[in-house]
Protein backbone atom coordinates (compact mmCIF):
# COMPACT_ATOMS: atom_id res chain seq x y z
CA UNK A 1 0.00 0.00 0.00
CA UNK A 2 2.82 2.25 1.19
CA UNK A 3 4.34 0.92 -2.64
CA UNK A 4 1.34 2.00 -4.27
CA UNK A 5 0.94 5.46 -2.36
CA UNK A 6 5.10 6.49 -3.12
CA UNK A 7 4.28 5.63 -7.20
CA UNK A 8 0.73 7.68 -6.83
CA UNK A 9 2.36 10.81 -5.53
CA UNK A 10 5.47 10.70 -8.04
CA UNK A 11 3.37 10.84 -10.70
CA UNK A 12 1.02 13.15 -9.80
CA UNK A 13 3.50 15.46 -8.52
CA UNK A 14 5.10 14.81 -11.89
CA UNK A 15 2.04 15.53 -13.78
CA UNK A 16 1.96 18.92 -11.68
CA UNK A 17 5.19 19.93 -12.73
CA UNK A 18 4.66 19.38 -16.37
CA UNK A 19 1.40 21.64 -16.29
CA UNK A 20 3.11 24.06 -13.94
CA UNK A 21 5.87 24.06 -16.96
CA UNK A 22 3.13 24.31 -19.66
CA UNK A 23 1.63 27.25 -17.72
CA UNK A 24 4.68 29.16 -17.20
CA UNK A 25 5.97 28.76 -21.14
CA UNK A 26 4.81 30.49 -24.23
CA UNK A 27 2.62 29.52 -26.31
CA UNK A 28 3.57 26.90 -28.99
CA UNK A 29 2.25 28.89 -31.49
CA UNK A 30 4.79 32.39 -30.55
CA UNK A 31 7.61 29.51 -30.63
CA UNK A 32 6.91 29.07 -33.77
CA UNK A 33 6.56 32.35 -35.00
CA UNK A 34 10.10 32.87 -33.52
CA UNK A 35 11.09 30.38 -35.13
CA UNK A 36 10.29 30.97 -38.70
CA UNK A 37 11.67 34.60 -37.90
CA UNK A 38 14.90 32.98 -37.00
CA UNK A 39 15.17 30.98 -39.78
CA UNK A 40 14.83 33.97 -42.38
CA UNK A 41 18.17 35.23 -40.77
CA UNK A 42 22.19 34.28 -40.37
CA UNK A 43 23.86 35.58 -37.63
CA UNK A 44 26.92 33.43 -37.75
CA UNK A 45 29.46 35.13 -34.99
CA UNK A 46 27.65 35.93 -31.64
CA UNK A 47 25.13 32.36 -31.57
CA UNK A 48 22.73 34.67 -30.30
CA UNK A 49 20.26 31.84 -31.93
CA UNK A 50 21.60 29.02 -30.28
CA UNK A 51 20.08 30.35 -27.05
CA UNK A 52 16.53 30.03 -28.66
CA UNK A 53 15.84 26.45 -27.89
CA UNK A 54 13.55 24.32 -25.61
CA UNK A 55 10.15 24.63 -25.77
CA UNK A 56 9.88 28.07 -23.38
CA UNK A 57 10.83 30.82 -25.73
CA UNK A 58 9.71 33.03 -22.57
CA UNK A 59 12.99 32.01 -20.81
CA UNK A 60 16.78 32.22 -21.68
CA UNK A 61 15.99 33.41 -25.49
CA UNK A 62 18.48 35.81 -26.00
CA UNK A 63 16.39 39.26 -26.92
CA UNK A 64 12.91 37.91 -26.02
CA UNK A 65 10.74 39.13 -23.25
CA UNK A 66 7.09 38.01 -22.22
CA UNK A 67 4.17 39.36 -20.59
CA UNK A 68 4.54 37.97 -17.00
CA UNK A 69 0.59 37.19 -16.75
CA UNK A 70 -0.24 35.64 -20.60
CA UNK A 71 3.40 34.31 -21.01
CA UNK A 72 2.76 36.08 -24.31
CA UNK A 73 5.81 37.37 -26.78
CA UNK A 74 6.21 40.76 -26.02
CA UNK A 75 9.61 42.71 -26.80
CA UNK A 76 12.18 41.12 -29.47
CA UNK A 77 15.15 43.99 -28.58
CA UNK A 78 17.99 42.56 -31.11
CA UNK A 79 20.78 45.42 -31.36
CA UNK A 80 23.43 44.51 -33.26
CA UNK A 81 25.62 47.18 -31.40
CA UNK A 82 25.07 46.72 -27.43
CA UNK A 83 27.53 46.09 -24.46
CA UNK A 84 26.26 43.03 -23.40
CA UNK A 85 28.68 40.02 -22.56
CA UNK A 86 27.59 38.34 -25.52
CA UNK A 87 29.32 41.27 -27.54
CA UNK A 88 32.22 41.68 -24.99
CA UNK A 89 33.09 38.09 -25.38
CA UNK A 90 33.71 37.84 -29.00
CA UNK A 91 35.19 41.53 -29.16
CA UNK A 92 32.74 42.30 -31.81
CA UNK A 93 29.91 44.05 -33.12
CA UNK A 94 27.03 42.07 -34.83
CA UNK A 95 26.72 41.55 -38.18
CA UNK A 96 23.59 39.85 -39.66
CA UNK A 97 22.14 38.95 -43.24
CA UNK A 98 18.71 37.76 -44.47
CA UNK A 99 15.41 39.31 -44.17
CA UNK A 100 12.68 40.43 -41.42
CA UNK A 101 9.89 37.22 -42.05
CA UNK A 102 6.35 38.11 -41.92
CA UNK A 103 5.99 35.30 -39.18
CA UNK A 104 6.72 38.18 -36.80
CA UNK A 105 3.23 39.52 -37.22
CA UNK A 106 1.24 36.29 -35.53
CA UNK A 107 2.94 37.87 -32.36
CA UNK A 108 -0.04 40.02 -32.06
CA UNK A 109 0.82 40.82 -28.15
CA UNK A 110 3.96 42.27 -29.59
CA UNK A 111 4.51 45.97 -28.44
CA UNK A 112 8.36 46.42 -28.85
CA UNK A 113 10.20 45.56 -32.19
CA UNK A 114 13.97 45.95 -32.41
CA UNK A 115 16.31 44.53 -34.52
CA UNK A 116 18.73 47.69 -35.33
CA UNK A 117 22.49 47.78 -36.93
CA UNK A 118 22.99 44.37 -38.10
CA UNK A 119 24.56 46.00 -41.17
CA UNK A 120 22.92 43.55 -43.54
CA UNK A 121 19.77 42.51 -42.97
CA UNK A 122 18.09 43.89 -46.51
CA UNK A 123 14.27 43.03 -48.14
CA UNK A 124 11.26 45.06 -47.27
CA UNK A 125 9.43 45.47 -44.14
CA UNK A 126 6.54 42.86 -43.96
CA UNK A 127 3.10 45.23 -44.30
CA UNK A 128 1.33 43.04 -41.59
CA UNK A 129 4.03 44.63 -39.19
CA UNK A 130 1.19 47.77 -39.21
CA UNK A 131 -1.64 45.40 -37.87
CA UNK A 132 0.17 44.74 -35.03
CA UNK A 133 -1.99 46.07 -32.31
CA UNK A 134 -0.01 46.83 -29.69
CA UNK A 135 3.02 47.67 -31.01
CA UNK A 136 4.53 50.74 -29.20
CA UNK A 137 8.15 51.06 -30.93
CA UNK A 138 9.46 49.80 -33.96
CA UNK A 139 13.33 51.03 -34.40
CA UNK A 140 14.47 48.96 -37.52
CA UNK A 141 17.81 51.50 -37.80
CA UNK A 142 21.09 50.25 -39.39
CA UNK A 143 20.43 47.61 -41.99
CA UNK A 144 19.77 47.60 -45.97
CA UNK A 145 15.79 47.09 -45.80
CA UNK A 146 14.98 48.03 -48.66
CA UNK A 147 10.98 49.07 -50.43
CA UNK A 148 8.76 51.44 -49.12
CA UNK A 149 7.36 52.34 -45.42
CA UNK A 150 4.05 50.12 -45.16
CA UNK A 151 1.25 52.47 -46.12
CA UNK A 152 -0.79 51.67 -43.67
CA UNK A 153 1.23 52.41 -41.21
CA UNK A 154 -0.83 54.73 -39.60
CA UNK A 155 -2.98 51.78 -37.86
CA UNK A 156 -0.23 51.76 -35.12
CA UNK A 157 -2.11 53.79 -32.86
CA UNK A 158 0.10 52.98 -29.55
CA UNK A 159 3.54 53.74 -31.50
CA UNK A 160 5.83 56.35 -29.96
CA UNK A 161 9.15 55.81 -31.73
CA UNK A 162 9.15 54.69 -35.28
CA UNK A 163 13.02 54.59 -36.41
CA UNK A 164 14.32 53.42 -39.73
CA UNK A 165 17.12 55.34 -39.90
CA UNK A 166 20.45 54.33 -41.86
CA UNK A 167 18.93 51.83 -44.49
CA UNK A 168 17.55 52.27 -48.35
CA UNK A 169 13.99 53.02 -47.94
CA UNK A 170 12.61 54.13 -50.97
CA UNK A 171 9.22 55.72 -51.71
CA UNK A 172 7.16 58.42 -50.52
CA UNK A 173 6.50 58.83 -46.53
CA UNK A 174 2.84 57.54 -46.26
CA UNK A 175 0.05 59.92 -45.58
CA UNK A 176 -1.15 57.74 -42.93
CA UNK A 177 1.94 58.40 -40.77
CA UNK A 178 -0.05 61.38 -39.74
CA UNK A 179 -2.14 59.26 -38.20
CA UNK A 180 0.24 58.05 -35.08
CA UNK A 181 -1.37 60.23 -32.58
CA UNK A 182 0.76 58.91 -29.77
CA UNK A 183 4.19 59.43 -31.85
CA UNK A 184 7.53 61.32 -30.14
CA UNK A 185 10.41 60.10 -32.41
CA UNK A 186 10.35 60.08 -35.97
CA UNK A 187 13.63 58.75 -37.42
CA UNK A 188 13.87 58.42 -41.35
CA UNK A 189 17.59 59.92 -41.78
CA UNK A 190 19.73 58.50 -44.70
CA UNK A 191 17.24 56.71 -46.55
CA UNK A 192 16.17 57.30 -50.26
CA UNK A 193 12.61 58.82 -49.61
CA UNK A 194 11.47 61.03 -51.95
CA UNK A 195 8.15 63.53 -52.70
CA UNK A 196 6.96 65.69 -50.52
CA UNK A 197 6.84 66.15 -46.21
CA UNK A 198 2.89 65.27 -45.69
CA UNK A 199 1.51 68.81 -45.42
CA UNK A 200 -0.41 67.47 -42.09
CA UNK A 201 2.51 66.69 -40.43
CA UNK A 202 1.67 69.04 -37.81
CA UNK A 203 -1.21 66.38 -36.34
CA UNK A 204 1.83 64.45 -34.85
CA UNK A 205 1.07 66.46 -31.53
CA UNK A 206 3.15 64.61 -29.10
CA UNK A 207 6.19 64.46 -31.21
CA UNK A 208 9.28 66.12 -30.02
CA UNK A 209 12.33 64.74 -32.75
CA UNK A 210 11.86 64.52 -36.26
CA UNK A 211 15.07 63.45 -38.28
CA UNK A 212 14.31 63.22 -42.20
CA UNK A 213 17.96 64.55 -43.04
CA UNK A 214 19.85 62.67 -46.54
CA UNK A 215 17.03 61.92 -47.83
CA UNK A 216 15.59 63.22 -51.47
CA UNK A 217 12.24 64.87 -50.18
CA UNK A 218 11.09 67.85 -52.26
CA UNK A 219 8.72 70.91 -51.82
CA UNK A 220 8.52 73.03 -49.42
CA UNK A 221 8.64 72.54 -45.28
CA UNK A 222 4.93 72.37 -44.23
CA UNK A 223 4.35 75.15 -41.71
CA UNK A 224 2.20 72.85 -39.86
CA UNK A 225 5.09 71.97 -38.26
CA UNK A 226 4.80 75.21 -36.08
CA UNK A 227 1.57 73.04 -34.03
CA UNK A 228 3.97 70.46 -32.91
CA UNK A 229 4.61 72.38 -29.18
CA UNK A 230 7.02 69.56 -28.19
CA UNK A 231 9.02 69.30 -30.59
CA UNK A 232 12.77 69.91 -29.83
CA UNK A 233 14.60 68.59 -32.75
CA UNK A 234 13.88 69.33 -35.95
CA UNK A 235 16.49 68.19 -38.84
CA UNK A 236 15.59 68.54 -42.42
CA UNK A 237 18.77 68.72 -43.78
CA UNK A 238 20.46 67.41 -46.80
CA UNK A 239 17.32 67.44 -49.14
CA UNK A 240 15.90 69.22 -51.82
CA UNK A 241 13.57 71.43 -50.33
CA UNK A 242 12.49 74.57 -51.30
CA UNK A 243 10.53 77.53 -50.90
CA UNK A 244 10.95 79.74 -47.62
CA UNK A 245 11.81 78.68 -44.26
CA UNK A 246 8.27 78.88 -42.38
CA UNK A 247 7.97 82.01 -40.45
CA UNK A 248 5.95 79.81 -37.79
CA UNK A 249 9.24 77.95 -37.00
CA UNK A 250 10.78 80.41 -34.85
CA UNK A 251 7.32 80.55 -32.44
CA UNK A 252 7.67 76.78 -31.67
CA UNK A 253 8.68 76.88 -27.62
CA UNK A 254 11.06 74.32 -26.89
CA UNK A 255 12.91 74.37 -30.13
CA UNK A 256 16.62 73.65 -29.14
CA UNK A 257 17.94 72.03 -32.70
CA UNK A 258 17.12 72.95 -35.89
CA UNK A 259 19.10 71.74 -39.06
CA UNK A 260 18.25 73.03 -42.58
CA UNK A 261 21.06 72.65 -44.35
CA UNK A 262 22.35 71.61 -47.47
CA UNK A 263 18.54 72.25 -49.56
CA UNK A 264 17.59 74.47 -51.99
CA UNK A 265 15.91 77.09 -49.40
CA UNK A 266 15.12 80.58 -50.42
CA UNK A 267 14.49 83.72 -49.07
CA UNK A 268 15.34 85.33 -45.77
CA UNK A 269 16.18 84.29 -41.87
CA UNK A 270 13.15 85.69 -40.26
CA UNK A 271 13.68 87.72 -36.98
CA UNK A 272 11.85 85.25 -34.79
CA UNK A 273 13.77 82.47 -35.46
CA UNK A 274 16.85 84.39 -34.25
CA UNK A 275 15.32 85.70 -31.56
CA UNK A 276 14.32 82.35 -30.45
CA UNK A 277 16.31 81.74 -27.44
CA UNK A 278 15.54 78.45 -26.57
CA UNK A 279 17.45 77.38 -29.75
CA UNK A 280 20.87 76.79 -29.03
CA UNK A 281 22.26 75.13 -32.48
CA UNK A 282 20.94 76.16 -36.03
CA UNK A 283 22.09 75.28 -39.21
CA UNK A 284 20.93 77.28 -42.46
CA UNK A 285 24.07 76.76 -44.44
CA UNK A 286 24.20 75.36 -47.91
CA UNK A 287 20.98 77.04 -49.19
CA UNK A 288 19.79 79.76 -51.49
CA UNK A 289 18.79 82.73 -48.28
CA UNK A 290 19.39 86.24 -48.52
CA UNK A 291 18.89 89.73 -47.18
CA UNK A 292 20.42 90.80 -44.02
CA UNK A 293 21.27 88.50 -40.65
CA UNK A 294 18.53 90.05 -38.21
CA UNK A 295 19.95 92.05 -35.56
CA UNK A 296 18.03 90.43 -32.80
CA UNK A 297 20.44 88.77 -30.35
CA UNK A 298 20.74 89.25 -26.69
CA UNK A 299 22.00 88.08 -23.32
CA UNK A 300 19.45 85.08 -23.57
CA UNK A 301 21.07 83.87 -26.71
CA UNK A 302 22.65 80.58 -25.98
CA UNK A 303 24.10 79.18 -29.31
CA UNK A 304 25.90 76.31 -29.01
CA UNK A 305 26.20 76.24 -32.86
CA UNK A 306 25.32 79.29 -35.93
CA UNK A 307 26.06 78.22 -39.27
CA UNK A 308 24.86 80.17 -42.09
CA UNK A 309 27.34 79.88 -44.73
CA UNK A 310 26.94 79.13 -47.71
CA UNK A 311 24.17 81.50 -48.25
CA UNK A 312 23.72 84.89 -50.61
CA UNK A 313 23.02 86.94 -47.53
CA UNK A 314 24.54 90.56 -47.44
CA UNK A 315 24.42 93.59 -45.18
CA UNK A 316 27.16 93.44 -41.91
CA UNK A 317 27.60 90.97 -39.17
CA UNK A 318 25.23 91.59 -36.22
CA UNK A 319 26.43 93.38 -33.30
CA UNK A 320 23.75 92.07 -30.71
CA UNK A 321 25.90 88.93 -31.19
CA UNK A 322 28.30 90.97 -28.88
CA UNK A 323 25.57 90.61 -26.56
CA UNK A 324 25.29 86.79 -26.21
CA UNK A 325 25.53 84.79 -23.55
CA UNK A 326 27.37 82.18 -25.03
CA UNK A 327 28.31 81.47 -29.07
CA UNK A 328 30.33 78.29 -29.19
CA UNK A 329 30.60 78.10 -32.79
CA UNK A 330 29.76 80.77 -35.59
CA UNK A 331 30.26 79.99 -39.34
CA UNK A 332 28.91 82.95 -42.05
CA UNK A 333 31.51 82.52 -44.45
CA UNK A 334 30.72 82.11 -48.22
CA UNK A 335 28.47 84.94 -48.35
CA UNK A 336 28.05 88.92 -49.50
CA UNK A 337 28.64 90.48 -46.07
CA UNK A 338 30.86 93.41 -45.68
CA UNK A 339 32.13 95.89 -42.77
CA UNK A 340 34.05 95.23 -39.93
CA UNK A 341 33.56 92.44 -37.88
CA UNK A 342 32.66 93.31 -34.04
CA UNK A 343 35.20 93.11 -31.46
CA UNK A 344 35.52 91.40 -28.42
CA UNK A 345 33.57 88.17 -27.35
CA UNK A 346 32.49 86.28 -28.85
CA UNK A 347 34.08 87.23 -31.87
CA UNK A 348 37.79 86.92 -30.86
CA UNK A 349 38.20 83.28 -30.58
CA UNK A 350 36.66 82.51 -34.53
CA UNK A 351 39.43 81.73 -36.56
CA UNK A 352 39.31 83.39 -40.22
CA UNK A 353 37.83 80.33 -41.58
CA UNK A 354 34.56 81.70 -40.32
CA UNK A 355 34.26 84.95 -41.85
CA UNK A 356 35.91 83.99 -45.21
CA UNK A 357 34.87 84.29 -49.02
CA UNK A 358 32.79 87.30 -48.64
CA UNK A 359 32.26 90.56 -50.74
CA UNK A 360 34.69 92.92 -47.91
CA UNK A 361 34.70 91.84 -44.39
CA UNK A 362 37.30 93.04 -42.60
CA UNK A 363 38.80 93.54 -39.09
CA UNK A 364 40.29 90.65 -36.99
CA UNK A 365 40.58 87.74 -37.61
CA UNK A 366 40.77 88.68 -41.34
CA UNK A 367 42.83 91.66 -42.46
CA UNK A 368 42.24 95.20 -40.50
CA UNK A 369 39.94 97.22 -42.23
Amino acid sequence: MMRLTGDFLATALTLLLTVTSVVHACPPSDRAALLSFKAALNEPHLGIFATWSGTNCCTNWYGITCDPETKRVADIILRGESEDPIFQKTGRTGHMTGSISPSLCRLDRLTTLVIADWKSISGEIPACVAALPRLRILDLVGNKITGAIPASIGNLSRLTVLNLADNRISGEIPASIVDLKSLMHLELANNKLCGEIPFNIGNLSMMSRALLSRNQLTGSIPSSLANLHRLADLDLSMNRLTGSIPFQLGAIPILSTLNLDSNRLSGKIHTNLLSNTGLSILNLSRNSLEGNIPNVFGPKTYLIALDLSYNNLNGSIPKSLSSAKYVGHLDVSHNHLCGAIPKGTPFDRFEASSFCNNDCLCGMPLPTC
